[in-house]
């Protein structure tokens, strides 16, 4: 239950931020690079780096470097887990 509950964490946690979950609808549309994702979010390559970091940490993003550039795309990570949790809060 506790490996469970840090899974909840984090994803939840990388949820928490709006930015993040803009990347997450902007990647549900298409891979995007890093520097197209700074440009939609008028943000710095290292500020967008950031939350795609933490994204990655959590199993919701995925990237792999090509040349010099980094492409980001959805994980495989469907949050599942963390729908079931809800829904199970939810019938208490």
């Amino acid at each position: 239950m506790v490996q469970y509950s840090l899974q909840l964490d984090i994803s939840f946690a990388a949820l928490s931020d709006p930015t993040r979950r803009g990347i997450l609808e902007r990647l549900g549309r298409g891979d995007a690079s890093i520097s197209a994702l700074a440009a939609n979010f008028e943000m710095t390559l290292t500020g967008i780096k950031k939350h795609v970091r933490i994204l990655e940490g959590a199993g919701l993003v995925t990237t792999e470097k090509v040349g010099r550039v980094r492409h980001c795309r959805l994980g495989s990570r469907r949050l599942d887990n963390e729908t079931a949790w809800i829904t199970k809060g939810a019938q208490s």
